[in-house]
């Protein structure tokens, strides 16, 4: 799973925070509480417990007898979890307060998991910021203070069929959003495709892929005041440059279920935006070598998004040393290197970008660059309610005639009614 995205009723979310402050934990946390205590000097010891879900909780037994080995009075025990219902067990542990000792947390869990007190800040002896990518480090911070640490990142490019944008005369990345439509319109009156792009019609996630164009433009999700700007002219202005893919016809509004990688691979669709796990996705078409990536065109910035994985220490940890220092192990550059090498998550850590799998790969490169300019969601509890939202409007904007500025006040409001949660 990436990204990370996942609905949540408010009534669910009330629910839930009301359970945590009924046992006793405060629903009022995360309220700039400053660093965590510091660890304690040399090896780890006694047994760690951590949660990780989908793939890396499969795979990161892997990575443990280095730890182990450094460590041998420690064990860890790693259960894995499915992300389906990782979000509701957590805060389930949370409430009850017989969690592990850390699990991998979404990074837009970050906000609502630390607002319940539930997670311990990340102590300032172990951990340097300034080692990741500062957009994968904001996804930690809640209130001005850290409560975990970025485990690995993605960020999302442009994927571009190589044979069509030749045809189309398109040899350069575009620069501009002006490029941009250029280029995507060339894509398909000259390339032979039959959608210059495939860009997300609202629904689950589409929010990915169009705010990195608010960020380009200037705009913001929420002002300093902590108040939300999703109807500025900023953040209008780029939702109106979205839809016009959709009203002239260059991108589709409702491509069927598992028609984009073969449309793709055959010339039919010029181009989509997405993750790093494309590359795997299109070598299993046997694409490989025939496509490019683009980085984000420059407006203000040339802002993408971030997500990826997280990983956190909780308050009720029973082995709360050890915890952090797997997570400061985890946090190595070349644990992240082997761990990258292992299930092809990208390294949160930049110096880990320094070894040969990844610094000579120009595909992989190119998301390194733009992991250096890419932003996540505010760390707010009711983000996941407000990405809903987002997205439903969205929907309506690519589907119906309603304009950008009627969905920018739609937003502005509903962000407004459900609040920041804290």
């Amino acid at each position: 799973m990436r990204g990370w995205t996942r609905p949540v009723a408010a009534l669910g979310l009330a629910t839930a925070l009301l359970a945590v402050a009924a046992c006793g934990r405060d629903a009022e946390g995360a309220q700039d509480e400053g660093p965590g205590t510091a660890v304690s000097d040399g090896p780890a010891t006694g047994e760690i417990n951590i949660w990780a879900m989908g793939a890396e909780g499969e795979k990161l037994s892997a990575l443990v007898d280095g730890f182990t080995k450094d460590n041998p009075g420690a064990t860890v025990k790693v259960t894995p979890i499915p992300w389906d219902g990782a979000h509701d067990k957590i805060s389930t542990a949370i409430a009850g307060g017989e969690t592990p000792d850390v699990a991998l947390i979404g990074t837009t869990w970050m906000g609502e998991f630390a607002r319940t007190g539930g997670l311990d800040p990340t102590p300032e002896n172990l951990i340097k910021p300034a080692d990741f990518y500062p957009g994968a480090w904001d996804t930690t911070v809640v209130n001005g203070t850290s409560y975990g640490v970025p485990w690995y990142v993605e960020t999302r490019l442009f994927y571009v069929n190589s044979d069509v944008a030749r045809k189309a005369g398109v040899d350069t990345p575009p620069s501009s959003w002006e490029e941009l439509k250029a280029a995507i319109t060339a894509m398909q009156d000259k390339g032979g495709a039959d959608w210059g792009v495939s860009l997300q019609p609202g629904k689950t996630g589409s929010w990915q892929s169009v705010l990195p164009f608010v960020w380009q433009n200037g705009g913001a999700i929420q002002r300093d005041d902590g108040s939300f700007a999703f109807d500025t002219p900023e953040a209008t202005a780029a939702l109106e440059y979205y839809k016009s893919f959709f009203t002239e016809k260059l991108s589709p509004a409702d491509l069927p279920q598992g028609a984009l990688e073969p449309d793709f691979v055959k010339g039919k669709i010029g181009s989509f935006i997405s993750g790093p796990w494309h590359i795997g996705i299109l070598k299993e078409q046997g694409f490989e070598g025939k496509y490019e990536v683009w980085n984000m065109p420059t407006k203000v910035s040339g802002t993408s998004f971030v997500g990826g994985g997280d990983l956190a220490v909780f308050k009720d940890a029973k082995n709360r040393d050890g915890a952090w220092k797997f997570v400061s192990y985890l946090s190595r550059p070349d644990v992240q290197a082997t761990w990258f090498q292992t299930i092809g998550d990208l390294p949160a850590v930049k110096s880990a970008w320094e070894d040969p799998a990844l610094k000579a790969d120009p595909m992989l490169a190119a998301f390194g660059t733009q992991l250096n300019d890419a932003k996540s969601p505010p760390t707010i509890a009711t983000w996941d309610q407000i990405a809903a939202g987002f997205d439903d409007l969205m929907e309506q904007l690519v589907k119906t005639d309603m304009t950008a500025a009627e969905m920018a006040k739609s937003a502005q409001e509903q962000a407004t009614s459900i609040g920041t949660g804290g």
